[in-house]
């Protein structure tokens, strides 16, 4: 093993990753970038029938939304290539020559009906469920007759019987296995690519990967690998295996917990940063206590040491908290180019383009309510619609009629035509309109409310006056002699 950190993040490219699989690659990130070391990403694809197309794409965009950067791999290269395992299959190939000769694996002819009959049997009758060494035994005669007739086979790797195979884990302590327990795995498919067991261990010989941190559920696999660096007389890196990642409910972690693909959750609005900080508490903590933490403190001080063995639980009514907190912390400008896009996504085409400077204006009256990206569309649309759609009843407030509405939507609209348009500021306008309001005989929630809503066509808005503001003189007017409209037509 090197003395220098080179951990890897190794996806397979069947899908979208989801937050488990991304936990799993930033604390592998995390690790490196402490420890002054190397992050490697490698794509396992050797299981061709289920490779999605894009998949590739997709995990590695997600990586760059995240910040999450990589040493080597795919689009930045390295010396350690190639960096997809579909183009290495002859190192798998001859570390199998290597077994065989050895006598640590073995062919095995059995057709897949017949290990497939074999697991329900034992299932049945409650025993290990498992490859019972058929093939193992078979005469030398016997091997060649079959080779000789085309038959297809496996390769396998010839288990230790009895013993025990142990692991001192980072994170879990000493680890032991009864090797009677693990049958004769597969090494080798029939179509000639490896399986994960034994691409994994050959790779990260070859890479020199120092620290294999990967999901809890992997340990279980971790006898094999064991023993396949021992047949292949390769010297092992460390392994640390991460906590599982369960629903509020204990359960297994699934959409119905909220848990989704990483690209969901940029389409939902959730803020990189937020995420970061979310997934580094899936198992990692601080001090026990510090919750909202930036990247740089999380890679100042990640360590092994504080990752916990009990499993993380997902909350996602935390993650939207969370990511409301950075939402909040983030620069009004900064803030405004990000949820422009979700804007332009969600907006008809005649409220299409944006203008950027009235959406700078915008943002910091709506900054303290948003919890994601994805709120900003609804939540602001009447600043940016000609007029908004709503019922004239909603204007008549609690105490009044419609004919004295009516009076005090033509006297606002009088008044703030009257004023001078460098003057069309909040503190005047409250001021204005207050004077107004008690000259009418109104209170402030009666007045104010029909003017909020004849704006907005809503009953909870951002402050009225500072929206007012925003809106501008000829906005404004606009609205309130539609809202008058609707109530002379009723």
């Amino acid at each position: 093993m090197p003395n220098a950190v080179r951990v890897r993040y190794a996806p397979s490219p069947t899908g979208n990753p989801h937050i488990g699989n991304i936990r799993t690659a930033m604390f592998n990130w995390l690790f490196a970038r402490r420890n002054k070391g190397r992050f490697i990403v490698r794509v396992e694809d050797t299981d061709q029938g289920r490779i999605t197309e894009g998949a590739v794409d997709h995990i590695l965009d997600g990586l760059e939304w995240l910040g999450i950067d990589w040493d080597e791999g795919p689009r930045v290269g390295g010396g350690y290539g190639p960096y997809f395992q579909s183009q290495r299959l002859e190192r798998y190939h001859a570390a199998a020559e290597r077994l065989v000769a050895a006598g640590e694996a073995y062919r095995c002819y059995c057709p897949p009906e017949r290990v497939d009959a074999l697991r329900k049997e034992q299932a049945r009758n409650r025993q290990r469920v498992g490859y019972d060494s058929h093939c193992r035994y078979l005469a030398e005669s016997e091997r060649l007759a079959n080779d000789a007739a085309g038959m297809p086979s496996v390769l396998r790797f010839a288990m230790p019987q009895s013993g025990v195979t142990s692991v001192d884990d980072a994170i879990r302590g000493h680890v032991e296995w009864q090797n009677e327990l693990t049958d004769d795995f597969v090494l080798v498919k029939s179509d000639g690519f490896p399986t994960y067991h034994m691409a994994v261990v050959v790779d990260d010989h070859a890479m020199e990967i120092s620290h294999v941190l990967r999901a809890e559920e992997w340990l279980p696999s971790t006898p094999r690998h064991v023993q396949l660096y021992r047949a292949l007389g390769l010297t092992m890196p460390r392994f640390g295996h991460l906590p599982m990642i369960l629903g509020a409910d204990r359960a297994k972690l699934s959409k119905r917990h909220g848990a989704t693909s990483l690209m969901e959750y940029r389409d939902d609005g959730f803020l990189p940063e937020a995420l970061i900080n979310f997934m580094a508490l899936l198992g990692w903590s601080l001090d026990g206590e510090t919750d909202i933490m930036a990247a740089d403190t999380i890679r100042e001080h990640f360590t092994l040491e504080r990752v916990g063995k009990p499993a993380a639980i997902f909350d996602l009514d935390k993650l939207q908290w969370m990511n409301g907190v950075y939402i909040r912390q983030t620069d009004a400008v900064d803030l405004a180019d990000r949820i422009r896009p979700f804007l332009e996504r969600e907006y008809p085409a005649d409220l299409l383009p944006i203008d950027r400077e009235y959406l700078l204006r915008i943002v910091p009256l709506v900054q303290e309510r948003i919890k994601t990206l994805a709120d900003a569309p609804a939540m602001i649309s009447y600043f940016f619609e000609d007029a908004p759609e709503y019922d004239g009843a909603m204007l008549v407030q609690r105490g009044m009629d419609a004919a004295g509405t009516l009076a005090a939507l033509q006297r606002a609209e009088a008044d703030l035509s009257a004023v001078a348009a460098g003057d069309f500021g909040h503190e005047s306008l409250e001021a204005r309109l207050r004077a107004t309001g008690a000259e009418l005989g109104l209170s402030g929630r009666q007045f104010f409310g029909t003017l909020r809503t004849a704006l907005t066509g809503r009953t909870a808005t951002p402050p009225l006056f500072e929206m007012m503001e925003v809106m501008g003189q000829e906005r404004v007017a606009q609205r309130l002699a539609v809202a008058a409209a609707k109530l002379a037509d009723a």
